[in-house]
């Protein structure tokens, strides 16, 4: 172990969901998320990541006309076991009849419980959108119901469903989430029906429910997609959508049924049923 590492620390203005994602791709290092800051520590300098993250918030602020910006402050420290001192800090979580847990802590009794370490990119269930997508699987999802999990992640939520008694499919743009999510299912010993790397239009298929927790912007871009895969009476479970921004994807599903609104903090997850 080397005398001294780097800490990055990310606190974004807006779109944090989106600077999480672009850190994971930046750097394969543990990532931890506290208090809507993105902190990276590695034996290797960060400045090349940090150089990456305000040059993302730049190009972002000119795409989307508005002001983004990313606080960024990086250090060099003296080596502890730093690995060990982040997985204390990781706590297992319970979210409806879901036991979400880390492979060093163990499973409850009782409980469905659901292992993910979270050193990746991707969701461990600590964040707000995940903790409404598994309350709305536990409600929406039966036992023989056909899912699709659009933008899966680590592929918590579909494992979630897979767990409920669901045939889960499952995709993502980035193919490292795709391969991130089968090992996940594996070590669940959870069953995946079908993956692909893409988004709502890599199938022709129609389920019975499908979850997209993912960004507002996107959501409202890939909306017909999402309604095209969706049976008539179908469920779909919109997450990811900060509360300023809710009102633009509810414009892109006027014509489904909102059988449900939940919120933490900042952030909403829509659950709306195909037709009205």
């Amino acid at each position: 172990m080397d005398k001294y590492y780097y800490e990055l620390t990310l606190k974004p203005n807006l779109y944090y969901e989106l600077f999480l994602d672009l850190a994971g791709s930046l750097t394969n290092d543990a990532i931890e998320e506290l208090d809507e800051t993105i902190i990276i520590r590695s034996e290797e300098n960060l400045d090349d990541v940090e150089l990456g993250i305000l040059e993302f918030a730049k190009e972002l602020t000119s795409a989307l006309n508005t002001d983004i910006f990313c606080a960024t402050a990086l250090e060099k420290k003296e080596n502890q076991d730093w690995i060990t001192l982040y997985q204390e800090s990781v706590q297992p979580i319970k979210v409806g009849s879901f036991y979400i847990h880390p492979s060093w802590s163990k499973p409850a009794n009782g409980m469905v419980n659901i292992l993910i370490d979270p050193t990746l990119a991707f969701g461990s269930g600590h964040h707000e959108t995940t903790n409404c997508c598994l309350k709305a699987i536990e409600k929406y999802v039966e036992t023989g119901s056909t899912v699709a999990d659009i933008g899966t992640g680590s592929g918590i939520l579909a494992i979630a469903a897979s767990k409920s008694g669901a045939s889960v499919d499952i995709c993502d743009t980035d193919i490292v989430a795709v391969d991130d999510a089968i090992k996940n299912f594996k070590a669940n010993n959870a069953t995946i029906n079908h993956s692909w790397e893409g988004s709502a239009n890599g199938t022709k298929k129609q389920y019975d429910v499908v979850i997209a927790n993912i960004v507002a912007d996107v959501l409202a871009m890939i909306a017909s997609d999402l309604k095209k895969i969706s049976k008539e009476d179908g469920i779909i479970i919109l997450s990811g959508i900060m509360e300023q921004h809710k009102q633009k994807v509810l414009n892109k599903f006027k014509d489904c049924k909102i059988v449900e609104e939940l919120q933490q903090n900042e952030w909403i997850t829509l659950i709306v049923r195909k037709g009205k």
